[in-house]
């Protein structure tokens, strides 16, 4: 995959900062994969929260996925580790998908190494949170 310049607020760039270099110095294992998002932030273009387009992805938001090798659907609202809750669908920023799909904006193919293997998935959807519910139509 070509390397995109994802978009980010000033705040949520100097909050990831001040995680990940905590997050490096205690979760030795998760080093590569925490070493992708210091290479995103590294490349991030920081902009104001207005500035930023209702269809990229940041912390808070809401996002529908789509795996393109198995079509299958799944919503998860991207959120700081502390905040994270997979039955109820709330996505660490740290975990492989969190950190593929940050930055990136409704109709982009991210591809993420998960312990299942790689996997290829289309983002169709992002909402912030204090948006109406999404229409989950197709969702598995």
């Amino acid at each position: 995959m070509t390397q995109r310049t994802i978009l980010i607020t000033h705040s949520d760039m100097n909050r990831l900062r001040r995680l990940l270099e905590s997050a490096l110095n205690f979760l030795r294992r998760d080093r590569p994969h925490l070493e992708t998002l210091e290479h995103e932030l590294e490349h991030a273009r920081v902009v104001p929260r207005e500035e930023i387009p209702q269809n990229v992805v940041r912390l808070n938001s809401r996002v529908r996925l789509r795996d393109l090798d198995t079509g299958r659907r799944t919503v998860y609202t991207l959120v700081f580790p502390r905040d994270s809750r997979i039955g109820d669908d709330r996505l660490s920023v740290l975990a492989p998908i969190g950190t593929a799909i940050l930055g990136r904006r409704m109709g982009d193919v991210v591809e993420c190494s998960v312990p299942a293997g790689v996997r290829k998935l289309e983002i169709e959807e992002v909402q912030e949170i204090s948006r109406a519910p999404m229409h989950l139509e197709g969702a598995a």
